[in-house]
């Protein structure tokens, strides 16, 4: 095998067995699906995040050099993270997307709905839905959950 195929094996297998976290950079914008939770880990402690909009993505420092991010609504903010000392560990920017795959979208009239159709179609609830369809979609997911919770 020529040293380029051995190369390129081993590049192929590295991408297979990468963590799902991100090491955070100081000026790559990190991405994260709505409704979704990702690792990101920092080369220094943390001592405190801020987040530019809460409302688009928050984040909590799991340990000191753990942080999870976790899409709250579509847009763009930024995150900075600050040592002990006060001092920046890292500033970027924080892209909060939506994930299309498998998602269906209906819309009635002025009323959009959203379907998850990963075999089957169920409701999920996503920003912008009509507000009846959202609140029919989120009493039933918490009476299911009361249902899965023992006693």
């Amino acid at each position: 095998m020529s040293l380029r195929r051995q190369f390129a094996a081993l590049a192929c297998i590295a991408v297979l067995i990468a963590p799902a976290s991100a090491v955070l950079a100081q000026s790559a914008p990190v991405t994260v699906k709505v409704n979704m939770a990702r690792i990101l880990r920092i080369n220094s402690p943390a001592a405190t995040v801020i987040v530019g909009n809460p409302g688009i993505a928050d984040v909590t420092i799991q340990d000191p050099q753990t942080l999870v991010l976790t899409g709250r609504s579509y847009g763009q903010t930024n995150l900075i993270v600050l040592d002990t000392l006060g001092n920046p560990v890292a500033d970027t920017v924080v892209q909060v997307v939506q994930d299309q795959a498998d998602m269906v979208t209906v819309y009635l009239g002025d009323a959009r709905n959203s379907y998850a159709c990963t075999p089957v179609c169920q409701p999920t609830v996503m920003l912008g839905d009509e507000g009846g369809f959202t609140k029919q979609a989120a009493t039933s997911a918490e009476e299911l959950a009361k249902l899965a919770t023992p006693k």
